[in-house]
């Protein structure tokens, strides 16, 4: 198992691929915000919920669905600032993964990574780090 990667180089790939994991998750997880509502606890991220309200027209009421689950569609998320969040962060999470696999298939594969290429991966890295913490666009 030859590694062109030095020491440090092996200690970012694995660091790299701990953080891409831990945005992936909390990108995936529904549990950004949480509150209540209709006495239920509730909770929601991009594009997942847990109990959320729903319209019963057979008995002309709302109701609570107490299960998680994605919005029914791209265009059921609340808000175009909510679906911009959703994209934004997902293309973070996406980038940080590729870098972090990158780097990992780095420490097996000699010649696979030179400075420039590390570079460059750090480039893309801090720039999946900023669309993941939403400063990519400014919030």
């Amino acid at each position: 198992m030859a590694s062109s990667l030095t020491c440090a180089g092996i200690i970012w790939a694995f660091l790299s691929f701990l953080c891409a994991a831990a945005s992936c998750v909390g990108f995936f997880m529904p549990y950004w915000l949480l509150g209540s509502q209709l006495e239920k606890s509730v909770s929601f991220g991009t594009f997942r919920r847990c109990s959320y309200p729903v319209r019963d027209e057979s008995r002309q009421m709302t109701v609570m669905v107490e299960q998680c689950g994605r919005y029914a569609s791209f265009q059921a998320i609340p808000s175009a600032e909510w679906r911009i969040c959703t994209v934004v962060t997902g293309l973070g999470c996406g980038l940080l993964l590729l870098v972090a696999l990158t780097a990992l298939m780095g420490c097996c594969v000699s010649e696979l990574i030179s400075r420039t290429v590390g570079r460059v991966a750090g480039g893309i890295q801090f720039l999946g780090g900023k669309c993941s913490c939403g400063e990519g666009m400014g919030m």
